[in-house]
């Protein structure tokens, strides 16, 4: 391992979420993963070893391959390990067993999470970059670390990340927030099967030539995270952004992109191409900060009636751009002015694994993690 590298733990490496974490993790300039946990039937082997079955069929579900390095690393039962020898963690767990795991690391050392067990608590930030994490003011929750530190007696802290359908919606929000005073916003999303790992309802014969209706708990985190990351610091926590949020969530026989058709109205006047030209500049101090895991742009503004498409627009910026297309005004939520749009988000890159690593890098950057 490098002397110079933030030494990492990745929990439920085993997992769907935990996969994504080590791909993002492989190379990384500052992190290097050192340790891994997983479910105690998978402990006691090599990680390459565990995400095999008796019969030799692998159960890694990425495109990009498996590193050697993590391949080789021993998997340690999640439940009894301990933060020595790590200055991260990443954690893929589902939320119950977060709800236990999560703060134990936290005393020591840095969770970044994916999961939504500690989502709502009034001193846990919920970041999602350049929205809550790096914005300017009241709007960066940054400090809410500090406060979570001294409330709970921890060294670390926990910093959950968003419910991967929220991710895409928050960040086109944001500018058009800022710009216009955001009233309210419908929105309808068509996700993608891999938001949901290996779930039931959405097993093959469920899904294929199918739209299914309804996404467990899906519309009510959304609602709710919405409302606290667009919102403000206030004393020793977030003032929820006084916004009506209303949503359907579906699941489409998509792989990879999550969907969404955004309606929104505003107490401010504006048009088209102030619109477009507040997503496509949002985010510019954020990214001069060079971190590894940045796209170029964090949202980008197709003209094409046709666009974006998942299959064509989920893996722009490497799938840290949001895509939007379908910008039109809207004249029936009432308020000064209205927008609706389409929006393609990577669920498994920017909204989860990926864009937890990028939440690391620039708490890394002020000095959160060392």
């Amino acid at each position: 391992m490098s002397s110079s590298k933030i030494r990492v733990a990745v929990l439920g490496a085993t997992g769907v979420a935990g996969q994504q974490f080590l791909v993002a993790l492989d190379g990384h300039p500052s992190f290097e993963v050192v340790r891994v946990g997983a479910s105690e039937r998978s402990a006691g082997k090599r990680l390459g070893e565990a995400l095999r079955d008796a019969s030799g069929r692998s159960a890694w579900t990425c495109r990009e391959p498996l590193a050697a390095a993590h391949a080789a690393l021993p998997v340690e039962d999640a439940a009894g390990m301990s933060a020595d020898g790590v200055d991260l963690v990443f954690a893929a767990v589902e939320s119950d067993a977060a709800r236990e795991l999560e703060p134990r690391f936290a005393e020591k050392v840095p969770v970044i999470s994916t999961a939504s067990a500690w989502r709502y608590e009034p001193d846990v930030p919920v970041f999602l970059p350049a929205v809550n994490l790096g914005a300017p003011g009241a709007a960066d929750h940054t400090r809410l670390i500090d406060v979570q530190r001294r409330r709970r007696g921890w060294k670390g802290f926990i910093t959950p990340g968003p419910n991967c359908t929220t991710t895409g919606m928050a960040i086109t929000l944001k500018p058009l927030h800022d710009a216009f005073g955001l009233e309210k916003v419908l929105m309808t999303s068509l996700q993608a099967v891999s938001g949901a790992g290996r779930s039931p309802g959405v097993a093959a014969l469920d899904i294929v030539d199918n739209v299914v209706p309804f996404i467990s708990k899906e519309e009510e985190k959304v609602e709710k995270e919405t409302k606290k990351i667009l919102g403000l610091l206030d004393g020793e926590g977030i003032a929820p952004a006084p916004i009506g949020v209303s949503c359907t969530c579906t699941r489409v026989n998509v792989l990879e992109g999550h969907t969404e058709a955004v309606f929104c109205s505003f107490g401010r006047m504006g048009t088209l191409d102030e619109a477009k030209a507040a997503m496509r500049a949002f985010g510019r101090d954020f990214l001069a900060l060079g971190l590894p895991s940045a796209p170029p742009t964090l949202i980008d503004v197709l003209d094409d009636p046709y666009r974006p498409q998942p299959r064509l627009d989920r893996d722009a910026g490497n799938g840290m751009t949001t895509v939007v297309g379908r910008l039109r005004e809207e004249t029936t939520l009432g308020g000064a002015w209205g927008l609706k749009y389409v929006l393609v988000s990577h669920n498994t890159k920017m909204g989860a694994a990926k864009g937890a690593v990028l939440v690391g890098e620039y708490l890394l950057s002020r000095g959160y993690v060392k």
